[in-house]
């Protein structure tokens, strides 16, 4: 049946090859267009590596603070949080798996060889769960334990590409190197990490305890310079984990009450999907607000093609209404009719649509540093991607329903149509 399907699409290309090919061109550009818009959304949320969990982190990227007293009752604080809050607050937390507190931004640092050449790299300062929280491949050495991180010893873990750039080489564990001209030795080595892995991203990681970084505060040292990830053993304790959260706030508040300051939590923890359009900390990401934007633009980019596509399905079946005719006459029913044209133009429309697919993700691959520009970002570098980060099972399912929907929005009232024609007219090649 299937065979048969392709046999008679193929048949329709050919009987009309500059409508068919009009046809192909229109839904593949529709396809293409809106896989750009998905994969845009898709590279938020999907998991890749060293962000595989995805699915399972709860962010606490900001936080948000009041003092009545000082600041009077309409004024707050919100942004980074310090060691101390971070180990209060969050580190305490038994629901989830783990909890990694590490600087909320990449530093622009020189790093560089006795005697050569700085170059400017982006660092990011860790605690010793970070690497189990996030899943980095590393290519030589390993991250720094918790013995390491507990005496804040320098040590290091870079990308392949710094240690190219310092060393020429990728064999580098166990060397020193400057890092902002103190000495650091290299822990291990890592693939280089997209900026689109926004809470992992770094080019050199180092434990936080090995600078000062944690002694800068501010907000009566509530406040400082980090952010926290939570690690779920599974989604379905993110509401275990958002109470248990929020008791623990509750207790920190009352135990520096006297200070006048008190954290309040905008409904954090953020689960991946809501902490990737937070474009600010001091006001809620509208989740709902989004989603109803992207379904709009789905439906404008699926509407618009289809209304054109529809008047082409049509001219086509104009072609076959003897055809039709002959068949309902020898006992085919409409709903035969109809799922049968149907078919037939998902067929193309797949066809299309596989096109359209493959040319976002060649687009995709090729554009990364237009499409995928970050508004703002604490790096130069730009965003890259690959093929695991661009191309998933969820993708695929994404675009199979989208042919679905445009085969039903242009071919669906002209099989309707066709289904209901008088026999006799149809014979004669008469269409009403």
């Amino acid at each position: 049946m299937i065979k048969q399907y392709f046999q008679a699409a193929w048949a329709q290309l050919k009987q009309q090859p500059l409508i068919s090919a009009i046809n192909v061109a229109g839904t593949a550009l529709a396809i293409f267009l809106i896989m750009l818009v998905v994969m845009v959304q898709q590279v938020a949320v999907a998991p890749f590596a060293p962000e595989s969990n995805r699915d399972r982190f709860l962010h606490y990227k900001w936080a948000s603070i009041k003092n009545e007293k000082l600041w009077g009752e309409d004024s707050d604080s919100n942004g980074p949080i310090s060691v101390t809050a971070a180990d209060r607050c969050y580190r305490s937390l038994q629901t989830p798996e783990a909890c990694t507190v590490y600087s909320a931004m990449t530093i622009s640092t020189p790093v560089s060889l006795p005697g050569q050449p700085a170059i400017s790299v982006d660092v990011r300062e860790t605690d010793d769960v970070f690497w189990r929280v996030f899943d980095f491949r590393f290519l030589g050495g390993k991250p720094y334990d918790k013995a390491t991180f507990d005496a804040g010893l320098p040590v290091a873990v870079m990308t392949r590409s710094v240690a190219r750039a310092l060393f020429h080489t990728e064999e580098v564990t166990g060397r020193e190197f400057l890092l902002n001209h103190a000495p650091y030795r290299v822990a291990g080595v890592v693939r280089d990490v997209s900026t689109l892995a926004s809470a992992a991203y770094a080019q050199v990681w180092i434990p936080y305890t090995s600078t000062d970084m944690p002694n800068n505060t501010w907000a009566g040292g509530h406040m400082g310079m980090f952010s926290c990830t939570l690690l779920a053993h599974d989604r379905a304790d993110f509401p275990a984990i958002r109470e248990e959260s929020d008791r623990s706030i509750r207790a920190y508040n009352e135990a520096i009450k006297e200070s006048g300051f008190a954290f309040f939590l905008r409904n954090r923890p953020y689960d991946q999907e809501k902490n990737a359009i937070a474009s600010s900390a001091n006001n809620e990401p509208d989740l709902q607000g989004e989603r109803n934007r992207r379904l709009m633009i789905y439906l404008i980019l699926l509407i618009v093609p289809a209304i054109n596509l529809s008047s082409m399905t049509q001219s086509r079946l104009r072609q076959r209404i003897a055809e039709i005719g002959v068949r309902r006459a020898f006992g085919c029913t409409r709903m035969e009719v109809a799922g049968q044209i149907l078919a037939e133009n998902f067929v193309v429309t797949l066809m299309a649509g596989a096109v359209g697919f493959l040319l976002s993700v060649a687009f995709a691959y090729v554009g990364n540093d237009v499409l995928f520009a970050q508004g703002w970002s604490e790096t130069l570098n730009p965003p890259e991607v690959d093929a695991s980060m661009l191309i998933h099972l969820s993708t695929f399912l994404w675009a199979l329903l989208f042919c679905f929907v445009l085969n039903l929005l242009s071919s669906g009232i002209p099989a309707w149509r066709a289904a209901r024609m008088n026999v006799v007219e149809s014979i004669n090649g008469k269409l009403h």
